[in-house]
This record gives C-alpha cells, sequence and structure tokens, in this order.
C-alpha cells in the first residue's frame, strides 16, 4: 500500500478532502481542510483519484472526536469528525462555490445560515435488514461505508434516542420471524401523536409473525406498517386505532397529513425554519396569485395560502396531490388552494401548467435532486412572475438553474444561503431569492 503526503485544500460535496498533485484532484475520505495527512489511493482514474486516510500529521482546529462509535464504518454519517458550525461553514461555501463555478454568478447577499440541534434530529429513516448469520443473526442499521452491507450497529446518534434505542430489539425481534430472510427494510416515520415502522414484507407474516409484532408493538409503543411491493400498497397492521401521522407548522396554524413511506423533511425542526424563511423571502399577500411547484403534501401551499394568497400547487405523483387535497381541506384552506398532477420534467406538462395557471405574480419551486430545467426556462420577468423562491437539495443543479433565471429570464440573484437539514452528513440543502432585474 503506497502512502503519501499532501496538505489538504478544501473539502468537496461529499465531505471528502481535496488536495491536487501534479495536476491531479485527490479525494481522501476523512481528511479536512487545512490538515497534512498520509493517504493511499484506492482507485485512480485519469484525472482524479479516490484515497483513504492513513494519518493525520497536523489536524484542522475544526477536527472533533466523533460522537457516534459507529462513525467510519456506518455510512449514514460523513462529518462527525468535523466541528458543527465549521460543517455549516463549509456547507455555505459550496454553495457559493457552485453558483460561481457552474454559473458565474454570486448573490446580491448571502443569508444566515439556517440550523438546529446537531444531533438527534431525524424523524424519517430507511434501515437495511439482513440475516448474517457468521455476525450473529439480523443486522438493521444504514449500509457501511462505500458497502452495500448492513453495517452491524446497536444504536445511532442522529435518529431520536427513543427510535436509537430499537435497534437492538427490531434486530432480535425479526431474528425471530418466520420471514426474516424475506423482510429486507424497516422504514420509520415519527409524527407529532404516533411512531410509525414500515416492515417491508417479500411475504406475508405467519400467525406467529403476527402475534409476535402486536406484542412488540404493544411494548414500545409503536405502529407497524407491512408493505408487500411499491411504497403505495403500505397499509397499518397494528394496532388499527392509532392516530394518524401528521407534523405540524404553528407559526401558520397549519398541520400536516402524509402516509409513512410519503416524502417529508426528516428534520422537522429546520423544516419549521426552513418554511418561515421561505415565506419571509416570497411575502404572498391577499390577492396575489402563486404558483408553488414540486409542491408535495403541501408543505409550502399551504403556509402561502394561510397568508392570504390564491396559490395553485402542482406535483408530480397523483398520489401526493390527493393528500395535498385532503390537507388543505383538513385547514380549511380549500378555497384558497388548487392543485393538480403534472410531469414537471416534461416540457409539454409544463407548458399546459403555465399556460392554464395565466398570470402569476410570485413562485416558490422545490424540486428533488434534478433540479427544474423545464419549469425555470418557461419562469420569466417578461410574463408577469417578479419574484421566485427557489429551495433546493442540490448546488449544483441549484446553480445551473439560477444560471438560465439570471442570463435569459430577466432575474437578478438577490439572495441564497444554506439549510442544514442533515446535521452530520455532507447533505447541502439551500434556498435562494431571485427577482425582476
Amino acid at each position: 500500500m503506497s502512502e503519501i503526503s499532501a496538505r489538504i485544500e478544501s473539502l468537496d460535496r461529499e465531505a471528502r478532502g481535496v488536495t491536487h498533485v501534479e495536476g491531479k484532484a485527490i479525494f481522501v475520505d476523512g481528511a479536512l481542510p487545512g490538515e497534512d495527512v498520509e493517504y493511499s489511493p484506492y482507485r485512480r482514474k485519469g484525472s482524479y483519484e479516490l484515497a483513504q486516510l492513513l494519518r493525520v500529521k497536523s489536524p484542522s482546529p475544526s477536527r472533533v472526536e466523533p460522537h457516534c462509535r459507529w462513525f467510519g464504518h456506518c455510512g449514514g454519517c460523513s462529518l462527525q469528525h468535523m466541528e458543527f458550525r465549521a460543517q455549516v461553514a463549509a456547507k455555505q461555501r459550496i454553495l457559493e462555490d457552485a453558483f460561481w463555478h457552474i454559473a458565474r454568478i454570486r448573490p446580491e447577499r448571502m443569508m444566515s445560515p439556517i440550523y438546529g440541534e446537531p444531533w438527534r434530529y431525524r424523524h424519517r429513516a430507511r434501515m437495511s435488514v439482513r440475516l448474517v448469520r457468521k455476525k450473529g443473526g439480523v443486522l438493521v442499521g444504514f449500509h457501511e461505508r462505500r458497502s452495500s452491507f448492513v453495517a452491524d450497529m446497536t444504536s445511532c446518534e442522529v435518529m431520536p434516542e427513543r427510535i436509537s434505542d430499537l435497534i437492538p430489539k427490531l434486530r432480535s425481534l425479526v431474528g425471530n420471524l418466520s420471514i426474516c430472510e424475506r423482510l429486507p427494510q424497516v422504514e420509520v416515520a415519527i409524527g407529532e401523536r404516533v411512531t410509525v415502522l414500515v416492515l417491508r414484507v417479500l411475504e406475508p407474516p405467519s400467525e406467529q409473525d403476527k402475534v409476535l409484532l402486536k406484542a412488540f408493538s404493544e411494548e414500545v409503543g409503536v405502529q407497524f406498517w407491512l408493505q408487500p411491493v411499491g411504497p403505495e400498497t403500505a397499509v397499518p397492521f397494528w394496532p388499527l386505532d392509532a392516530p394518524p401521522l401528521d407534523y405540524t407548522l404553528p407559526e401558520f396554524d397549519v398541520s400536516i397529513a402524509f402516509r409513512p413511506t410519503d416524502f417529508t423533511q426528516v428534520n422537522h425542526a429546520v423544516n419549521r425554519m426552513l418554511v418561515r424563511r421561505a415565506l419571509g423571502l416570497l411575502d404572498p399577500a391577499s390577492g396575489e396569485r402563486v404558483l408553488d411547484l414540486f409542491c408535495g403534501l403541501g408543505n409550502f401551499t399551504l403556509p402561502i395560502a394561510r397568508r392570504g394568497a390564491r396559490v395553485h400547487g402542482v406535483e408530480g405523483s397523483p398520489e401526493l396531490v390527493q393528500r395535498a387535497v385532503h390537507n388543505a381541506g383538513r385547514n380549511a384552506l380549500e378555497g384558497r388552494c388548487s392543485f393538480e398532477a403534472a410531469n414537471l420534467f416534461d416540457e409539454a406538462a409544463v407548458e399546459r401548467v403555465m399556460a392554464l395557471a395565466g398570470a402569476i405574480d410570485k413562485a416558490l419551486i422545490d424540486p428533488p435532486r434534478e433540479g427544474a430545467m423545464e419549469v425555470v426556462k418557461r419562469l420569466s420577468v417578461a410574463t408577469g412572475t417578479r419574484r421566485i423562491v427557489y429551495v433546493s437539495c442540490d448546488p449544483g443543479t441549484l446553480a445551473r438553474d439560477a444560471g438560465v433565471l439570471v442570463g435569459t429570464q430577466g432575474y437578478t440573484l438577490r439572495a441564497a444561503g444554506i439549510v442544514n437539514m442533515f446535521p452530520q452528513t455532507s447533505h447541502v440543502e439551500s434556498i435562494a431569492l431571485f427577482e425582476a432585474a
């Protein structure tokens, strides 16, 4: 194994230290900016290498002892060795660099970062399950780092303590089921009044399995759902009289119901701050017409309506649209909201949405990692949309789309900032404000 010394220059979007040797970029797992390290490459390509950290010769002031005993083995976190405030600053730099290197633009103002508690924040998780006899039985957890194997872990510091404490119990439970080799996944969804565990079952549980599941549910206070095929096939198993899953946005007097397999933000506290920031930037007012694109369950739609604007939500999933309509009704906001299902990655579908929407004063965009290219090509100052708030889970596609909005659609990038939705990980969520130039 070859050992090479280098000074780490920066952090990349996957939380790897970056250095350059003879013009080639080297990405070193676990290294931090400013550190002198020794590393060994494990994958060589023409223009870059991936390397493992062997030794830190001079540690960064930001280096800390990882909080979790499984860090480095479990692939769920990648930044526990970096002090929390330094994590936030590094993510802000990643966003700024993306704007400049991809679109050659800079925000007029970098907003203060949004962040919450660094631990115990994760209210959603999808854990893999695997019977590994040579490790003593069933494993329940996240994948190992750079591997498809399930990490041999018995706790998780980013999940609420009550859920973390369930991991050893789940290992024992699944190991006693007749279908233990036909149960590849447990999904966790935490609401205001109930915690749901969705078991992905490739065959139905036996009668004895059902007895064990019911006893476990009553012992630890969770509701089990069973999912035989895709997410929409998940159904409640026990108890059947549990309260529905929901989360609240108290500042807007909104409660949003969801199924345990629906997309919702994993960090409820930071989501509340994100919605507050987005609504502050958008500033919807009575009489205005707002378009909420990639609206999901109505996370932004309903607060916009609560502020008095008329809002039209568009989402690719018909099932999520149905639930958004339901959420508007349960919050008595159906008179200010409308929803439709449309593929916002399809040119013709976006053209139809824009034509039917008519004159729009403001827009909010919250796309998946792929971004919103077909949308931003059709939002323009010329059509009367004078303000856009863009919530992003990928700084690269945000920067790409910002280049279109600023370069051809008549907007100025007024402000941008990061939202640290996933502490201890490399994930960068962000928000940006575009206004008519």
